[in-house]
């Protein structure tokens, strides 16, 4: 990883465009969405068509995946996952979320997240992360995975699989009546065994007819975090682990989050609905 060269923007490829059949998100062609004023506890009804918009999200991210290889560019991987939801009657969510140009999220190397696709060239010996969201049936499935480009370094390889092993741990924390902080204190407490930063600006969020409800679920142990955990909430959990500082910088784009050290970062998400005993996941292929 010593000889390891920093990320530059690349260059953007024209928006892509969507079957005009397929239900937009009320955010698109809007600066930002409206806020949410609804409950974080969902009807069955809700949590149905969740399954089916995150099922969907994580087939397209699979479809992604497969593409990952040293040569490929980022809007490669943004293509597939594109047509793989349109093809299957889902809008991309964060495409036109506060004017966000593509499909998907695809952050390299040191790209905390929300990294733009674009013909930035994988290389052997990286990892990419890709942040698949898919709207169908008036609702969101946000799901994203860290993946291994090539022959990746053993540092790099370890990162990744405990960042995984940070959100099932987190996940399986999920009880009715424990508070959200529960979630936080569990990938810290994971993650502080290896010396890895815990990013705290970029956080899990509430999901369901809105992509950003305005709940959080921090990765790290925040006295703020109090709200108790009901049945029927929905949201994500997804925690961000650098091998250096949790600091971070963001390029001019506005969008691509870089650790401020410029050392690697991995990241895995789900989407979650709280059950009488636990948590489902809604984000399986």
């Amino acid at each position: 990883m010593s000889g390891q060269s920093l990320l530059v923007p690349g260059e953007l490829s024209p928006t892509r465009s969507v079957p005009g059949n397929i239900r937009r998100p009320e955010y698109v062609g809007k600066p930002a969405p409206t806020p949410y004023t609804g409950p974080e506890v969902q009807t069955p009804e809700t949590i149905e068509a969740m399954r089916i918009a995150g099922r969907v999200a994580a087939r397209a991210m699979a479809e992604a995946a497969k593409k990952i290889a040293p040569g490929v560019t980022t809007d490669e991987l943004d293509k597939v996952a594109h047509e793989y939801m349109c093809d299957h009657g889902a809008y991309p969510s964060t495409l036109g979320y506060r004017g966000f140009p593509k499909s998907l999220c695809t952050s390299v190397n040191e790209v905390i997240c929300h990294g733009i696709p674009d013909s930035t060239v994988l290389k052997d010996g990286d990892i990419v992360n890709l942040d698949v969201t898919a709207y169908i049936g008036g609702v969101h499935g946000d799901n994203n995975a860290t993946y291994l480009v090539g022959e990746v370094d053993e540092e790099s390889r370890l990162l990744v699989e405990r960042t995984r092993e940070s959100l099932d741990r987190a996940i399986k924390a999920v009880k009715p009546g424990r508070q959200i902080n529960i979630i936080g204190r569990v990938i810290e407490s994971y993650a502080k065994r290896f010396g890895y930063g815990v990013v705290r600006d970029f956080t899990g969020h509430g999901i369901n007819s809105s992509f950003h409800s305005g709940l959080i679920i921090p990765h790290y142990d925040s006295p703020h975090a109090t709200t108790v955990i009901q049945p029927g909430m929905t949201f994500t959990i997804e925690p961000m682990l650098t091998l250096g500082t949790h600091d971070y910088d963001m390029w001019d784009d506005g969008w691509t989050v870089v650790t401020k050290d410029r050392k690697r970062t991995a990241q895995f998400e789900h989407t979650l609905v709280v059950t009488e005993s636990g948590a489902e996941i809604l984000t399986l292929p």
